[in-house]
Order: C-alpha cells, then sequence, then structure tokens
C-alpha cells in the first residue's frame, strides 16, 4: 500500500480536498483490492471510528469519478472497489467462494474481444470476466 503522503499527492492530483475519510477509503481500497462497500465501511470505522455509510459512499463515487478507483461489477456479485486503474485488465471470479483476482489482458488470437457489429462504436476496450473455481475450491 503506498505510504499516507502518497495517497495525499494522488488526491491532489486529482483535485480532490483531503480529507482524513478520503484518505482512510482510498487506503482501504489499496490495501483490500476488490473489497465490497460493506467491507470497506467496516474498515474506514475501524481506522477513524464512526463514519456514516453514506460518506463512504460519497467518497468512492468522488474517487470513481477522479479515476483513482474502478468500480466493478461482477456476474453474481455486489459492486467491488478497486485502485488499479487506467489500463485494460479483466477479473476471474470463483464460483463457489467468490474470490476475485485480476487478469492481465487476453493475448494471442481472441476473436471475442472483436464484436460482430461494432454499430459505429470506436472501441478501446473491452470487459471480460472469466468464471471457474479457485484453487481452494478445486476438487
Amino acid at each position: 500500500m503506498p505510504a499516507i503522503s502518497e495517497l495525499e499527492r494522488l488526491l491532489r492530483g486529482a483535485s480532490l480536498r483531503i480529507t482524513r475519510p478520503r484518505v482512510a477509503v482510498l487506503a482501504a481500497v489499496y490495501e483490500h483490492p476488490h473489497a465490497d462497500t460493506h467491507s470497506i465501511i467496516g474498515l474506514v470505522r475501524g481506522e477513524l471510528g464512526e463514519v456514516s455509510q453514506q460518506a463512504v459512499y460519497d467518497v468512492l463515487r468522488a474517487l470513481t469519478d477522479a479515476g483513482l478507483v474502478r468500480r466493478i461489477h461482477p456476474p453474481g456479485s455486489v459492486a467491488r472497489y478497486e485502485s488499479r486503474v487506467g489500463d485494460n485488465h479483466h477479473h476471474v471470479v470463483c464460483r463457489s467462494c467468490g474470490v476475485i483476482a485480476d487478469v492481465d489482458c487476453a493475448v494471442g488470437p481472441a476473436p471475442c474481444l472483436t464484436p460482430s457489429d461494432d454499430h459505429g462504436f470506436v472501441i478501446d476496450e473491452a470487459e471480460v470476466v472469466y468464471s471457474g473455481l479457485c484453487p481452494t475450491c478445486s476438487p
């Protein structure tokens, strides 16, 4: 996880005011990639004491809008947040326990990433979710 000063630099670079809740939420996302909002609220409260759910939701929205965190919504799961932004990576999700891991962009021939009809869009990103069983849940 980046040092507090690095988190503050990221906030300043995104023209966001530095507040304790913003630093705590950003730190929680860095420390716990793919955490859901409920988990982040618990982590922030553990760090700062009483913080409203709405405050954490507002901070997550501001951080997402500023491009400092990415909101993902894997099928069958609640929304989750990660600090890995600015690249076109994907995710693998365990069907049994729900653990999520990052997967770099597909390599080699990937016909499923070329749409049959782009409807005139200039496509610059594809979101792919791989599903299966993680090593712990595999028979």
